[in-house]
């Protein structure tokens, strides 16, 4: 039976390649709303970024569904970072009876900044089209991440190696 996988966790946390390995076991489609702004608007959107990413959620909700009601399975990957998103995604797919399940990684700091580490180098090398992510930004979206309880998420990622 087909159902969403909606994976949480900070920026840098092992999200993404998470949802790559639950796309190939899983069979599933991978709807990424950072895949979506990168590709539509590059690294700055300026202060139409949180507009522009909340469209895009909608959109990718819309898709997922649909995708569902033709019995192909979907992962969500943007990070649910905050309680009434999860809230709210649970309600979209409740009250469609489509099945879902929440993922979530959990990363300790030290790893945390040396995944950020990492991946702004890969970006500044050009390996990778992910966000640059400077200590500013990283300090906002730590701000904003709240962190799940127990009762809200099905399966727990915990993250200790490198």
């Amino acid at each position: 039976m087909a159902q969403v996988y909606l994976i949480c966790g900070k920026i840098c946390s092992g999200k993404t390649t998470y949802a790559h390995k639950l796309c190939h076991d899983r069979g599933a489609v991978l709807l990424s709303v950072d895949e979506i702004m990168l590709a539509m608007f590059g690294q700055h959107c300026g202060g139409m970024h949180d507009t522009y990413a909340d469209r895009t959620k909608k959109y990718l909700l819309d898709k997922s569904a649909e995708l569902i009601g033709n019995g192909i399975s979907v992962v969500l990957d943007w990070g649910f970072w905050r309680k009434d998103d999860r809230d709210a995604a649970r309600d979209f797919f409740g009250s469609r009876n489509i099945p879902y399940r929440f993922e979530c990684i959990r990363i300790s700091d030290e790893l945390w900044q040396k995944r950020i580490g990492r991946r702004n180098k890969a970006v500044l090398s050009g390996e990778t089209e992910a966000y640059y992510i400077d200590e500013n930004l990283a300090a906002k979206f730590e701000a904003r991440f709240e962190m799940p309880g127990d009762d809200e998420i099905d399966h727990w990622i915990i993250t200790e190696l490198s």
